[in-house]
């Protein structure tokens, strides 16, 4: 089986965010694509349209629009633990779990890095044997195929590099239905002031609020993978 180290390492640099020393790095990235030789040329040469797209722009606007694409909406969220388990309790002890798991093999996060980034995650998975790495990343390609149809849905460049890490997982990248979703901006917001009291506090003060009494359930931490 072809090694995929390197080719983990440069996707996981081109889902980072474009600020001024990561696109000095642009490149030097894709001749490593061509040495290791494990993504077909068709797929190197949308990865090179992606690094001449984001050189031709300022560094304000790469990073404008890489925070406009993944920072404002769930689908494309980078966290892989967002579209599993969203906001739930469920996504603490899959955090840890994940964690663990990196430093079972040696990996240890920065205080600021979360485990479940898919940089991080393609970053763990350089670190494995390509046989380890591509069943890794399997478990997830359902998500990343949905991470990869909500880009293309917004015609985004940046399709291509999860196509890529679809590819080196043994999986092709296909368009799967997306539901209609509104921003995190917007899921996260505070409701108005004085403003109702339903579940998402949107209510007008003139409706009836209904008040529901709910017993509290024993707490319990459940199995949990991606």
């Amino acid at each position: 089986m072809k090694p995929i180290r390197y080719s983990l390492r440069v996707l996981s640099q081109l889902l980072s965010y474009p600020d001024a020393e990561l696109r000095q790095q642009l490149p030097l990235l894709l001749p490593v694509l061509e040495e290791e030789g494990a993504l077909g040329l068709a797929r190197r040469t949308e990865l090179q349209a992606l690094v001449t797209h984001l050189l031709r722009l300022d560094t304000l606007d790469a990073e404008a629009r890489y925070v406009e694409t993944f920072d404002r909406g769930r689908a494309t969220c980078l966290h892989l633990f967002e579209h599993v388990h969203g906001d739930s309790r469920d996504r603490g002890p899959a955090m840890i779990d994940l964690t663990k798991t990196y430093e079972q093999s040696g990996l240890f996060l920065a205080p600021e890095e979360l485990p479940d980034h898919l940089c991080v995650v393609l970053e763990f998975a350089s670190t494995q044997t390509p046989e380890v790495a591509k069943a890794f990343l399997g478990e997830m390609a359902h998500i990343l195929n949905a991470i990869f149809s909500a880009l293309l849905k917004r015609e985004s460049p940046y399709a291509v590099v999860v196509a890529a890490v679809l590819e080196l997982a043994g999986h092709k990248a296909q368009a799967v239905a997306i539901a209609a979703e509104e921003s995190l901006d917007d899921s996260w917001s505070e409701p108005e002031a004085f403003d109702g009291c339903s579940t998402r506090g949107q209510a007008r003060p003139a409706d009836v609020q209904p008040i529901h009494f709910v017993k509290k359930a024993a707490s319990h931490t459940p199995g949990v993978s991606v």
